[in-house]
C-alpha cells in the first residue's frame, strides 16, 4: 500500500492581513504637531477581569494585549507631548428610563455597565466599574488630558470630545481603547465624517466575543476599508518616539 502524499497548508489567522491587499495605503504621516491620542472607555466594566463585561470581552482582550498595549500609548504619548483624550462611557439613572435601544445597550443597561449615581456626583464611582483602570489614573489624571464629557451609546456624537480636540488644534487621530466594532469603530466614522485623519491601534482594542459572531474580527474588516491607518502599538511607540 503506497502512502499519499498529503500537502499541509498552513491556515492563516483570521486577524492577519491579507498577503495581496486589493486596498491602496493611505500613506498616513503622523505629524505630532497636530496629533492626539484618543482612548476611548478605558475603564474597569470593560478592561478589568472584576468588571461586569469580562466574559464578553475578556477573551479578546487577553488574546490582544489590550490592557498593556493602552498603557504603552498612554506613556509615549505623555513622553512625546502630545494631546491626550479619554472618551468615558458613564450612564445615570435617568439613562435607564429610556424607552428602546439595541441588543448590546439593552445588555449594558441589564449589567449596570458604567453605572454611575447621578451626573453631578462622584458618590461610590472611586474603584466601581465606571471608573478608570487604576495603571491610568496617573496618566488620565495629571491635570492635562481631556477628560471628555460622556457618550451614551457608541459614538462621540453626544460629548463634547471633537470640540476639544479641534480647540486644541487636532486634526490627526490615534485611535485605541474599547470596544472594536462598537465605541472604537463608531467613534472612527464620525471622527473620518468631521474632517480628521485616523490611525486605529489594533492590538490596543478587543471585541466581543458571542455565539452571534467575533466583534474584533467584524471591526478589523471594516477598519482596513475605512481608517486612514491601522498600526499595532509598537508601531505608534515608535513614530511618536521619531525626532522631526
Amino acid at each position: 500500500m503506497s502512502n499519499e502524499h498529503t500537502h499541509s497548508h498552513a491556515v492563516p489567522h483570521p486577524y492577519a492581513d491579507p498577503a495581496e491587499p486589493a486596498l491602496p495605503d493611505p500613506g498616513m504621516k503622523l505629524d505630532l504637531s497636530r496629533a492626539a491620542l484618543v482612548v476611548i472607555d478605558p475603564q474597569i466594566d470593560f478592561l478589568s477581569p472584576e468588571g461586569v463585561s469580562w466574559p464578553v470581552f475578556g477573551k479578546s482582550i487577553t488574546e490582544h494585549d489590550t490592557v498593556r498595549h493602552i498603557g504603552e500609548l498612554f506613556a509615549a504619548a505623555k513622553e512625546a507631548g502630545i494631546t491626550v483624550a479619554v472618551s468615558p462611557h458613564y450612564y445615570y439613572p435617568c439613562d435607564h428610563e429610556w424607552q428602546f435601544g439595541g441588543p448590546l445597550e439593552k445588555v449594558m443597561h441589564s449589567i449596570c455597565m458604567f453605572d454611575r449615581k447621578g451626573p453631578l456626583t462622584l458618590d461610590g464611582f472611586e474603584g466601581s466599574g465606571a471608573d478608570f483602570m487604576p495603571q491610568y489614573k496617573p496618566y488620565i489624571l495629571d491635570g492635562k488630558t481631556i477628560i471628555a464629557s460622556p457618550h451614551k451609546v457608541y459614538g462621540p456624537e453626544t460629548n463634547d470630545l471633537a470640540l476639544q480636540l479641534r480647540k486644541h488644534g487636532v486634526s490627526q487621530i490615534i485611535l485605541a481603547g474599547m470596544a472594536a466594532n462598537l465605541c472604537v469603530e463608531s467613534h472612527l466614522r464620525e471622527f473620518l465624517e468631521l474632517g480628521f485623519e485616523v490611525a486605529v491601534v489594533r492590538d490596543a482594542t478587543a471585541g466581543p466575543t458571542l455565539p452571534d459572531g467575533d466583534g474584533y474580527l467584524a471591526a478589523l474588516i471594516n477598519y482596513r476599508f475605512i481608517a486612514n491607518a491601522l498600526w499595532t502599538t509598537d508601531e505608534v511607540v515608535k513614530r511618536l518616539a521619531a525626532k522631526p
